[in-house]
C-alpha cells in the first residue's frame, strides 16, 4: 500500500468512529434523560411565566409527550427500514 492508500484508509475509520459515535449519542439514554430533563424545566418556566396554576404539574404533560416518543419511535423505525428495504427488493 502507498501512503495516500494509507491515508485514505485511516480518514475512513475516523469517520466510521464519528459516525458510530453520533449514532450511540442519538440513541443514548444519557441524551434522552437529559432533553427530558431540560424540556420539564422550560416547560415549567414558560407555565410560570404565563401564570398557569401549578406549573410544575403541567410540565408533565410535554415532558412525559417527549419521553415516550423516544420510546416508541425506535418500534416505528424498524418498521419503517423493514418495509423500505422490503419495497426495494421489488423495484
Amino acid at each position: 500500500m502507498n501512503d495516500q492508500t494509507s491515508k485514505d484508509i485511516h480518514e475512513l475509520q475516523r469517520r466510521n468512529q464519528r459516525v458510530e459515535a453520533d449514532k450511540a449519542w442519538e440513541t443514548s439514554t444519557y441524551r434522552i434523560v437529559s432533553i427530558t430533563i431540560i424540556t420539564y424545566i422550560i416547560a415549567t418556566a414558560v407555565m410560570w411565566g404565563i401564570g398557569v396554576e401549578q406549573p410544575w404539574l403541567g410540565a408533565l404533560i410535554p415532558t412525559i409527550g417527549y419521553y415516550l416518543s423516544t420510546q416508541s419511535l425506535p418500534f416505528f423505525k424498524k418498521r419503517w427500514i423493514k418495509k423500505y428495504l422490503e419495497s426495494k427488493k421489488t423495484d
